[in-house]
């Protein structure tokens, strides 16, 4: 069973294509939430931080402003590092799960063969 219509099957109607939209946002929202728990359990383990702190910096990474508190332990420098690494590749992957819908459909609308 494949994720999306085919070129011989008619483009899905819009309330479909609004769940399809749907369940990619819900699919970004707990890839950002498992990425920011990922994130302040870091921050926690390897600085020591607070709990508001550690999700302070790793929400900042996450969305590319860079940490607050700059790591003093070198652990905290190595996570620091890989985390804003992984939240560079989130960015993108984020960024796919929500434009895939819409290409999708203006590309299957160009491209559909009506039988």
């Amino acid at each position: 069973m494949a994720l999306y219509e085919g070129k011989v099957e008619a483009p899905i109607s819009a309330s479909l294509f609004v769940k399809r939209l749907l369940l990619h946002g819900l699919a970004v929202i707990g890839l950002l939430a498992g990425s920011l728990a990922l994130g302040v359990l870091g921050y926690i383990l390897t600085e020591g931080l607070e709990l508001v702190d550690a999700f302070l910096n790793a929400a900042m990474l996450l969305a590319g402003m860079g940490p607050v508190h700059p790591p003093m332990t070198v652990e905290g420098k190595i996570f620091a590092g890989c985390y804003a690494l992984y939240s560079g590749l989130v960015f993108i992957v984020t960024a796919a799960l929500l434009l895939t819908p819409v290409v999708h459909r203006i590309m299957h609308r160009f491209h559909w063969e009506p039988e």
